[in-house]
C-alpha cells in the first residue's frame, strides 16, 4: 500500500523531514537445493545479508551514511552468484555480520521517526518487510515510502519503464565513485540521483505516476497479487515458460501444483500472461516479466501470481475475448505460373 505524507507533513510544520535512501542485497537459495525446500515462518524473496543507506536533508543534501552486514538465519549457504555479483562472502558474514533483529534495531534508530524511505524501484522495500515479517517485527516504520525510480521518470522523459540506476547516472551525469551491487554504493549513487530530484513534486504527484506505471503492466504489485518472485540466470525465454509451467508453477496459498488453463498471451514490453488453476484454490492469473541481464547474457524473470477475482483477472479474460488477427495465407505458385516466369527447367 503506497501512503500519502502530504497531510502528515503539513501537521508537523517545524518537523523537520529527512529522506533515508535505502538498498539492500539479500541471498536466495540455489534452485533444488536443500534451503530451497525449506518451509519458512512466513514466505520471503531472499533473506536480507546487508543492509545501505544514506541520509538526505530536506534541502536534499546528503548527511551521512549507514551500513549493516546482516547474518542470514535460514539460507546460510551463499548463493554463487549472489557472492560472485555483491563480492560478499561467507566468511566475512560470519565475522562482521549481526542477526537480522539486531541490524533492523540498530538501522531502525539510525533512520529517526521523522523518515521517509526512497529505493530504486519495488523490491527492496517489499524484501525489508517480508524480512520483517519472518522474524515477527514490526512493519509499520516502512510505510512512509516512495520508489525514486518513478519520480525520476515523471520528471524526465515521463515514460514508464524502469530504468537502471547506471542509467539514470549517466542522464544525469553523475561519475560512479562507489561500488555497484554494494548496498551502501548504490544507495550513495541512488541518493545524488534523489538529489536532483524534486522529491517534494515527486510526492505530489507519485500518486498518478504509480497509476502510469501499473497500466503499463511493469511490475508494480497491483490488487489481488498474491505472489512476486524474481528470477535469474534463465537461458531464454522458452526455459523460462518451461520452469514457470512446471517447476514454478505452485499455488501461492497451499504450495500445490497448478495446471495451466489457457496459452501465454503476450503483451508489449516483454510480457505475458496465462491462465492457470489449483486443484483446491481455483483458478489465478499468471504474469511474467522477461528482462535481459546483459553481464551475463541471461534473462531475470519476474512472476506475479494473482487472483482470478481481481482487476488483473478481469484485465485478463478481456485479453482473451479479444478477436485474434488473421494470417494471410501464402499463394501457392503453379507449374504453369512457374514456367511462364521462367523458373525451373521449363521449355518455351
Amino acid at each position: 500500500m503506497i501512503y500519502s505524507l502530504l497531510d502528515e507533513m503539513n501537521e508537523k510544520r517545524g518537523v523537520s523531514v529527512q529522506y533515508i535512501v535505502l538498498d539492500l542485497e539479500w541471498n536466495q537459495p540455489w534452485p533444488g537445493s536443500p534451503s530451497a525446500k525449506k518451509v519458512l515462518p512466513s514466505p520471503i524473496r531472499g533473506e536480507i545479508i546487508q543492509i545501505g543507506a544514506v541520509r538526505l536533508s530536506a534541502e536534499q543534501k546528503v548527511l551521512d551514511e549507514f551500513t549493516q552486514l546482516v547474518m542470514p538465519k535460514y539460507y546460510r549457504r551463499l548463493n554463487r552468484r549472489v557472492s560472485s555479483l555483491t563480492g560478499i562472502k561467507e566468511a566475512r558474514l560470519k565475522e562482521e555480520g549481526v542477526s537480522f533483529p539486531e541490524a533492523v534495531e540498530r538501522f531502525a534508530a539510525w533512520c529517526g521517526e521523522e523518515a521517509v524511505f526512497l529505493t530504486w524501484g519495488f523490491d527492496d522495500i517489499m524484501i525489508l518487510r517480508e524480512n520483517l515479517a519472518l522474524h515477527g517485527l514490526t512493519q509499520e516504520w516502512t510505510e512512509r515510502w516512495y520508489n525514486a525510480q518513478m519520480m525520476f521518470n515523471a520528471q524526465t522523459d515521463g515514460s514508464s519503464n524502469q530504468k537502471a540506476l547506471k542509467t539514470a547516472m549517466e542522464i544525469f551525469e553523475i561519475e560512479a565513485t562507489r561500488p555497484a551491487h554494494d548496498a551502501l554504493g548504490d544507495a550513495y549513487h541512488t541518493a545524488l540521483v534523489c538529489a536532483k530530484l524534486n522529491l517534494q513534486a515527486g510526492m505530489d504527484g507519485y500518486r498518478d505516476a504509480l497509476r502510469e506505471h501499473e497500466d503499463g503492466l511493469n511490475g508494480a504489485l497491483l490488487p489481488g497479487c498474491l505472489e512476486r518472485k524474481v528470477y535469474h540466470g534463465i537461458a531464454d525465454k522458452r526455459e523460462a515458460l518451461k520452469k514457470m509451467e512446471y517447476d514454478e508453477n505452485l499455488c501461492p496459498t497451499c504450495g500445490k501444483q497448478m495446471k495451466m488453463k489457457s496459452k501465454w498471451y503476450t503483451q508489449p514490453g516483454h510480457r505475458l500472461s496465462a491462465m492457470c488453476e489449483c486443484p483446491e484454490h481455483g483458478e489465478h492469473v499468471l504474469r511474467l516479466k522477461l528482462t535481459p541481464e546483459e553481464e551475463e547474457q541471461t534473462l531475470r524473470v519476474t512472476r506475479m501470481v494473482y487472483t482470478a477475482e481481481s482487476e488483473t483477472g478481469e484485465a485478463f479474460r478481456h485479453l482473451q475475448e479479444k478477436p485474434r488477427p488473421k494470417r494471410r495465407r501464402r499463394r501457392r505458385r503453379s507449374g504453369g505460373s512457374k514456367a511462364q516466369q521462367g523458373g525451373g527447367n521449363a521449355r518455351v
